[in-house]
């Protein structure tokens, strides 16, 4: 049976962690026990800006750690070219990836420390171009917490959720570039600075979508 007909009440919410707010939210708006799947749709209806995230967080709640590595691989490959366009020669989030999906259709001990070992990498890819190039720091991120989430399981679905995070802020950062079409009129600066805004906004929201798309289906498929 999917994990999307698992209900989800405050006891659920409270042993995952969840937030003040989003506790808030469910007594007050959701109140009753609903199944994950309806909660999902009543969020994604509702949103405001910030829901859409809410709905990420019960997603990879609600993965097996299988699933979480699929997804996690999944979010990567959205956002690895960003990453190799900056550093064409830099193939540590790649290794990553691979790794990844070695412990995806063979998850023995030696594919996982395999994982680990590119997962460290990875992430001293993106301690090392944090500073210089955000969309491209945030990709090396995700191929990290793809790895991360191979070779952990205990850690799985957090690595998922902190990569899908990732994923969407690559895309915002990467449609950060319109910002540099300003004109020198003032009024024209203030409008490039609007449609900028609005640019990464919306990339951010569609990549997270796309992400949230893939782990309905994921949960689906079990």
């Amino acid at each position: 049976m999917s994990n999307l007909n698992k209900i989800i009440n405050i006891e659920f919410l409270k042993d995952k962690d969840a937030c003040e707010e989003g506790i808030k939210y469910f007594k007050t708006q959701i109140a009753e026990p609903i199944a994950a799947r309806e909660l999902i749709e009543k969020l994604l209806a509702a949103d405001d800006g910030g829901k859409i995230w809410w709905v990420n967080w019960l997603i990879c709640r609600l993965f097996t750690h299988e699933q979480a590595i699929a997804c996690a691989i999944f979010e990567a490959e959205q956002v690895l070219a960003i990453f190799e366009q900056e550093y064409p020669d830099d193939k540590r989030p790649r290794a990553a990836i691979e790794a990844a999906k070695q412990v995806a259709l063979s998850d023995t001990e030696e594919n996982k420390k395999i994982a680990a070992r590119a997962a460290d990498a990875a992430r001293a890819a993106w301690a090392e171009t944090k500073a210089t190039a955000d969309a491209a720091a945030n990709a090396a991120y995700v191929a990290y917490a793809a790895a991360n989430a191979a070779y952990s399981a205990a850690d799985a679905t957090y690595a998922a959720a902190y990569a899908a995070d990732a994923a969407a802020y690559a895309a915002y950062a990467a449609a950060d570039a319109t910002y540099a079409a300003y004109a020198a009129d003032d009024a024209a600066d203030a409008a490039a600075y609007a449609v900028a805004y609005a640019a990464v906004a919306t990339a951010k929201k569609e990549m997270l979508l796309k992400i949230i798309n893939y782990g309905i289906v994921l949960l689906e498929n079990k």
